[in-house]
């Protein structure tokens, strides 16, 4: 069974980043027989001059998509696609836009415990700000999603009091944007295929489908 890598380039307060992660989840599913694939959760942030108190989210995405008018519409599309895939949205209940560089820290420590928990933490994140209207830029919060993931509540808590790998986290943040990356979804395959967008179930299926098949030609022609 070949084995695949997808970094993926996101942001928690990105609601197609949730749609996309939901699709992959099924992707994953259908070919696990298959393929074996590990997921890595890298750091990007949609709004990075948010003050740690964050914003008013409502009005500043009415003011970002050009009205109120322009935010329903897009928000009746995404609840729609995630109605699909099992994600209740509910962008009325989203009060506070967050700075989200305190949850990427929280992913990334997650990710050196292992996958599983990164994926936890992952997951917990995206329905605390999306189904949830919690605000992933409080504390309180972040420590009640690490600790029910699996992570001690109290080391999590120390390391967010202070300044632990948040230049880190920003060094990748700005590699990712070097790299070109302007967008998320950011899907990377083992280093070099990239994917851009929430793409559907059967084209994740295919692209991992395609990408073992190469591997397992490349590693015929060696022997």
């Amino acid at each position: 069974m070949e084995r695949i890598t997808i970094d993926i380039v996101s942001d928690v307060v990105c609601p197609w980043c949730y749609l996309g992660k939901a699709r992959l989840d099924l992707a994953i599913a259908e070919v696990q027989d298959e393929i074996g694939v590990d997921v890595n959760w890298r750091p990007y942030q949609l709004n990075p001059d948010y003050p740690p108190e964050g914003v008013d989210h409502q009005k500043a995405l009415a003011e970002k998509l050009g009205g109120k008018d322009n935010m329903d519409r897009a928000h009746a599309q995404l609840r729609e696609l995630g109605t699909a895939v099992g994600i209740a949205f509910d962008f009325g209940a989203i009060k506070v836009g967050p700075n989200t560089l305190d949850a990427h820290r929280l992913i990334h420590w997650a990710g050196v415990e292992d996958r599983q928990i990164q994926d936890r933490v992952v997951t917990a994140l995206f329905k605390a700000n999306f189904e949830e209207g919690r605000n992933v830029g409080d504390p309180t919060v972040l420590l009640d999603v690490a600790e029910a993931a699996g992570l001690d509540r109290a080391l999590v808590e120390a390391l967010l009091t202070g300044d632990a790998d948040k230049a880190e986290v920003q060094g990748e943040i700005e590699a990712a944007r070097q790299m070109g990356v302007n967008g998320v979804p950011f899907l990377i395959f083992d280093q070099q295929y990239a994917v851009s967008g929430a793409q559907t179930p059967d084209v994740l299926a295919g692209a991992l489908r395609d990408i073992a098949r190469m591997k397992s030609e490349a590693l015929a022609k060696l022997n």
